[in-house]
């Protein structure tokens, strides 16, 4: 079951990823020097907290989006399971991500989260390529 909520949000972070990132057709390479950093990470909240999870949680991603080298940070939920978050950010780089975690909101949302946190499975993943029908 939590492999297949796992996939399921693998494929759910993909397709945003899509719909963010800029369309790049068919033979064509990214404009940048380097492809973007994905931080994908599973999180099983404990049970009865995940309102309080979600509250701090967004907080620290509406202030993170305003950090340079922040492409995108987006929190889903499963549908399955209410208390099953994945988050799927986006960074110019591994850097971006490392000083992201260094932010005084960042250090809120840790201390706030941690004893709500049953499980936390972080993925870092890279982008080979990212199809987009026009928006």
């Amino acid at each position: 079951m939590s492999r297949s909520i796992t996939m399921t949000s693998a494929a759910l972070a993909l397709s945003v990823a899509a719909c963010i990132l800029p369309p790049v057709c068919s033979g064509e390479a990214f404009a940048q020097s380097a492809p973007p950093y994905i931080n994908a990470v599973d999180i099983d909240v404990v049970p009865g907290q995940i309102d309080n999870y979600l509250a701090a949680l967004k907080e620290n991603g509406a202030a993170s989006v305003h950090e340079p080298g922040c492409r995108a940070f987006n929190i889903t939920v499963s549908q399955k399971d209410e208390n099953h978050v994945f988050i799927f950010e986006i960074y110019d780089s591994a850097a971006a991500l490392d000083a992201h975690r260094q932010t005084d909101h960042f250090k809120k949302y840790a201390t706030i989260t941690k004893d709500m946190v049953a499980k936390r499975d972080p993925h870092p993943l890279s982008l080979v390529a990212a199809y987009t029908k026009g928006m």
